[in-house]
This record gives C-alpha cells, structure tokens and sequence, in this order.
C-alpha cells in the first residue's frame, strides 16, 4: 500500500537544489532540475553515500564518493562504480505543496 507524503512547499525548492527527508524507513531525496521534480532513494547503490550531499546537474546526481553519476528519471546510473538503479517515487503537487508517493 502506498502514501501520499507532504514534503514542503514548491517555493522551498529552488532550481539545482536537492531536498532531503526520511519517511519510516525509506531515505528520499527531491531534486529540481530545470524546473522538473524528481523523487529519489538518497543513498548510492554502490558505497552506501549521501546523495543528497552530492553535485545536481541536467546529467543527474553524482554521488560525492566515487563519482558515479544516477538518471533522475529512471535511477539508473550512466557510470561506474555503481551499477544498481535508485529507487524512484512518483510526485505530484497540490495547492502550492509537493508530494511523494512512498511504497
């Protein structure tokens, strides 16, 4: 069963920023890219790292470890070391306010 989970406001977000926060056991992170949102897992499939203390670009989220670089869209990796997807997590925004939806 899923949820819809209140995150923050549209205007807390700002273009190249990443967002973290934790839901129950999952740890997700918002980013905004050229105006789009996305929803991710927030640690790196490879080492386990903070994503969301990595570098946001129009490529996707490199992470701050080893470099590897996550699609936003789809959480696959475009480079080595890592080689497993992200998880990813629908959004939706409602009267000004962002949603994930979380498993």
């Amino acid at each position: 069963m899923t949820k819809w989970v209140k995150v923050c406001k549209t205007n807390e977000l700002n273009d190249g920023q990443l967002l973290s926060f934790d839901y129950d056991d999952k740890k997700i992170m918002l980013a905004k890219v050229q105006g789009k949102i996305f929803a991710t897992d927030r640690t790196c499939t490879h080492e386990e790292a903070d994503l969301s203390t990595g570098i946001l670009s129009e490529q996707g989220v490199t992470c701050p470890l080893h470099f590897s670089i996550f699609n936003l869209e789809n959480g696959n990796p475009e480079n080595l070391p890592a080689e497993k997807p992200l998880e990813t997590f629908n959004i939706k925004t409602n009267e000004n306010e962002i949603y994930v939806e979380v498993p």
